[in-house]
């Protein structure tokens, strides 16, 4: 196995985990009110976009093709 195979591999499955576990936490968190509260929906937000694009690199759809 390759090294950018690891990496990619790791990548994909740590991307997936992070996201499905920052979009559980949006869900549970939609209904509270106030500052801090909004706060942490933009934050859980931005990290599940982060995990799309990280998801979306390591299966080579972003990124140097090889």
């Amino acid at each position: 196995m390759s090294d950018v195979v690891i990496e990619r591999g790791i990548a994909f499955l740590g991307a997936i985990l992070v996201g499905i576990t920052a979009i559980v936490q949006l869900k549970n968190d939609w209904a509270a009110r106030g500052l801090d509260a909004g706060v942490t929906k933009v934050l859980l937000g931005l990290m599940a976009l982060g995990c799309v694009i990280a998801l979306l690199a390591a299966v080579n759809v972003l990124g140097v093709r090889t």
